[in-house]
């Protein structure tokens, strides 16, 4: 017989681990309904998978991936329809999945109404589904059955995904314009310095000029750019490789999410938008019935941000000791130090030095080569710079961390609101009004950011095309005087 494993909480919110033998999924959920635990997590334990017998399901087309955010949105909004409408259940998702095109959500949904006809419930097919139907969505479904009320749980659910989706939309589309426009002006200076700024070094060759240093800076970016090209494009690429693999470690994600929430502007944008959801999902699950420790466990899988996780860990740990929300919440929000947050912070400020450092190399390379070494500036000089930046943003940006490293990521507003909820027995009402509140100000922040990104960036190419001119007439006006001088001799 196959034997599951199976992880479930008892009536008191204590964590139960434990493996049973059933003839299927279905028996083995009911054995642990009768054994008095709420089941949260249920699997085949590996190696027992020959033994289970039954009907196997159909083969499916082949597709990548999981189903699109906004195709589960109008699923969840038509089903929720339907049911209210008095349709059951079965025949509700066999006329939504013919009319959904060729897919993961139409197959997953051929696949549910399989299981369906099995004998299991809506929420133990949509169980087995996980890359399109996630464990918040489950668990709602499941309460929703078990209180009788799924087309108003569907109702909910619906909202909530659109809510979701809806500032998804609204950032990803203030971003737009911005990244265009910062994505032309890189094609257009790296074109500049590619096409036009090695002219002018044959002709300043020619006539062996003494070449400032904004000059040789200038030429040294220009020859990294035409030597190096394929490296400004492999850089990046290495940096977010070297980023995601850092990241699959606990540490080395705890310290980037601790990191990245602290980013002057952009952070405090993502800080507000994890605390809109969170909100919003747990407020969603207390509406709908699901018991408030099953509730936080969801939450903190969806919060999508190592610092927010640790803080409902510490939340759930007090509600088992018999414990309030608020408190723990309030207690636990200050990140503290963490080293790997510390080496992000100090990267951030070395790597313009770094950079300056990899241009100053071809300096010293092209410069020591041509007649330009008279001048008043050489690679050396540019690589000593560049080693003062390099400190001076590692010093800088450290103390920035431990400037901010005690600062709360949840709000007085959140922890007041929370503790009144908890007191009036309004716990989810408080919850969604915190989370449209944080919506709210996440689409100020996104306006905001995007008018204050225009001017920013017309300052930015403003400045370097300033530099640009500057560096190269400079030698320009004393070859003129030179010349002017001489012809009057």
């Amino acid at each position: 017989m196959p034997m599951y494993q199976f992880e479930a909480m008892d009536r008191t919110g204590q964590e139960i681990r434990d493996v049973i033998e059933a003839l299927n999924e279905e028996e083995a959920q009911n054995t642990i309904r009768q054994m008095g635990y709420f089941v949260t997590k249920l699997s085949l334990k590996k190696g027992a998978q020959a033994a289970v017998g039954g009907r196997k399901k159909q083969k499916r087309g082949f597709v990548i991936g999981g189903a699109k955010t906004k195709h589960i949105c109008q699923f969840t909004r038509q089903l929720s329809i339907l049911q209210d409408a008095g349709l059951p259940i079965l025949r509700s998702l066999k006329i939504l999945e013919q009319n959904q095109k060729p897919g993961r959500l139409k197959f997953t949904l051929q696949d549910v109404c399989e299981d369906i006809e099995t004998g299991m419930t809506l929420s133990e097919a949509m169980a087995r589904a996980p890359k399109v139907f996630s464990r918040l969505y489950v668990n709602m479904i499941k309460a929703g059955e078990a209180g009788g009320a799924l087309e108003t749980i569907l109702q909910r659910l619906a909202q909530f995904l659109e809510s979701a989706e809806s500032l998804k939309r609204k950032v990803k589309g203030a971003m737009i314009y911005p990244v265009a426009v910062v994505l032309v002006a890189i094609l257009i200076l790296a074109g500049i310095m590619y096409f036009i700024v090695p002219t002018f070094k044959k002709m300043f060759e020619e006539f062996e000029l003494k070449l400032p240093a904004p000059t040789v800076l200038l030429l040294a970016m220009s020859d990294y750019v035409v030597k190096y090209f394929w490296l400004m494009i492999l850089l990046p690429v290495c940096c977010w490789l070297i980023g995601k693999i850092v990241r699959k470690f606990k540490h080395g994600r705890v310290g980037y999410d601790m990191f990245i929430i602290k980013v002057p502007i952009f952070g405090s944008l993502i800080e507000r938008n994890i605390l809109a959801r969170t909100t919003r999902t747990l407020g969603t699950l207390i509406s709908s019935g699901v018991p408030i420790l099953e509730a936080l466990n969801i939450t903190r899988e969806t919060a999508g941000n190592a610092m927010f996780e640790r803080i409902f860990n510490k939340v759930i740990e007090a509600i088992r000791e018999g414990d309030v929300i608020a408190k723990p919440m309030k207690e636990n929000s200050i990140p503290g130090f963490h080293p790997m947050a510390m080496f992000y912070w100090a990267w951030t400020g070395a790597f313009p030095g770094i950079m300056m450092m990899s241009v100053a190399v071809t300096s010293a390379q092209g410069v020591a080569k041509g007649k330009q070494a008279k001048g008043s500036a050489s690679g050396s000089d540019i690589m000593m710079i560049s080693g003062m930046a390099i400190g001076l943003g590692v010093v800088a940006m450290s103390l920035w961390y431990l400037l901010k490293m005690r600062t709360r990521v949840i709000d007085d507003l959140v922890v007041n609101m929370i503790d009144v909820g908890e007191e009036t027995g309004e716990l989810d009402t408080m919850l969604y009004k915190v989370a449209d509140n944080y919506d709210e100000e996440v689409r100020v922040m996104t306006e905001g950011l995007t008018k204050l990104i225009e001017p920013m960036l017309i300052v930015f190419l403003g400045v370097a095309v300033g530099f640009i001119v500057v560096s190269l007439f400079m030698p320009l006006i004393e070859l003129i005087t030179s010349l002017s001088g001489g012809g009057k001799k």
